[in-house]
């Protein structure tokens, strides 16, 4: 594909919107200056915060919205409310009429979804999409899907999750033969349920080329980076990306509570302050924010609402980078290879 690339934003999601959107798009076309941006949103908020973002001189075209989708809308309601004229709508329907290469939202994660399946429609050969993000492990990050797209699972969509997230991990981390791992309650072969052993049993038997089976791996395995790829269902995913935020936070609050706790501790702190803050940088999710939407005909890109412009940066390189490599022809073309995936 060319190497110019086009992101469409939905400046009015997240927490922040615009505020968070705007210097977060510039933040990123710092480090790809051939990108260019279609923002969706208010024009009369988003213009005059481009306008006054040097790094965004001649880099971004705003389109005029007048809907919004709130952060707690069900997804039902938010499609019925701004179906065809919302900010989230509207940077999605740019990627599929083939204005914008990958959309980028920190709104809404059901309505993103429940939008994106509508206006996009899913791959063929995929039966449900699926959320994936990247993980820091002490090895570097993996991918790991799902994260929370569908809840329930069975053996043929967990092979799906794996061809997909071996795609993702072959354009992010450059690999010819991504390991794939199943997260399971044990690495025994006879551990888990059903579905579980039976995607075993498929992708053990499957011997693809294009990614390599590693076998079942544990909740301990995440971190340890055992794996390039990591799948399991979306309840379990959720559960488990929400478990570790919440460590990294309790783990930085125990740190600097025993830092500061005696005149000694203060004293230690100073001469060992440039290991903690590599050590703060490794644990800030900003810097692996975004999750992929996996099995879409299209690309998107989830934004945790919360974040600041760093995140939506990382988020926006996420993008950049997943439009850049051709991801959906690499989905595809891993599809095909796939015997019991492969089109009809």
């Amino acid at each position: 594909m060319s190497q110019r690339v086009c992101i469409s934003l939905d400046a009015m999601g997240g927490d922040h919107g615009p505020s968070t959107v705007v210097p977060g798009a510039a933040l990123a076309r710092e480090r790809h200056p051939e990108m260019t941006f279609l923002m969706f949103g208010d024009e009369a908020v988003v213009a005059p915060l481009v306008a006054a973002e040097p790094r965004l001189k001649g880099a971004v075209e705003v389109r005029h919205t007048t809907v919004s989708i709130a952060m707690d809308d069900k997804p039902s309601q938010a499609v019925r409310q701004g179906r065809g004229k919302s900010s989230m709508w509207q940077a999605i329907q740019a990627v599929r009429d083939g204005q914008a290469d990958a959309a980028v939202s920190a709104g809404n994660t059901g309505a993103l979804m429940a939008m994106s399946k509508i206006c996009l429609k899913t791959m063929a050969g995929i039966e449900r999409p699926a959320i994936a993000c990247l993980w820091p492990t002490v090895r570097g990050e993996s991918v790991v899907l799902d994260v929370g797209a569908t809840i329930g699972t069975d053996a043929e969509h967990l092979v799906e999750m794996a061809v997909m997230g071996a795609a993702m991990a072959r354009i992010v981390f450059d690999l010819d033969r991504p390991t794939v791992g199943l997260l399971n309650v044990g690495t025994e072969e006879m551990k888990g349920n059903e579905a579980v052993k039976e995607a075993a049993r498929l992708l053990r038997e499957a011997d693809l080329a294009n990614f390599s089976y590693h076998g079942f791996v544990e909740g301990t395995d995440l971190g340890r980076g055992t794996t390039d790829v990591v799948v399991t269902e979306g309840f379990t995913g959720n559960i488990a990306l929400k478990t570790a935020e919440g460590t990294a936070k309790q783990i930085g609050s125990y740190l600097r509570s025993a830092m500061t706790r005696t005149l000694s501790a203060k004293i230690g702190a100073l001469f060992a302050r440039q290991a903690f803050q590599a050590l703060k940088d490794k644990m800030n999710p900003s810097r692996a924010n975004g999750g992929v939407f996996l099995g879409l005909e299209g690309i998107v890109i989830k934004s945790h609402g919360s974040e600041n412009a760093q995140g939506f940066a990382a988020a926006v390189d996420l993008a950049h980078d997943m439009a850049r490599h051709d991801l959906m022809r690499t989905i595809r073309d891993m599809l095909d290879q796939t015997p019991a995936l492969a089109p009809a």
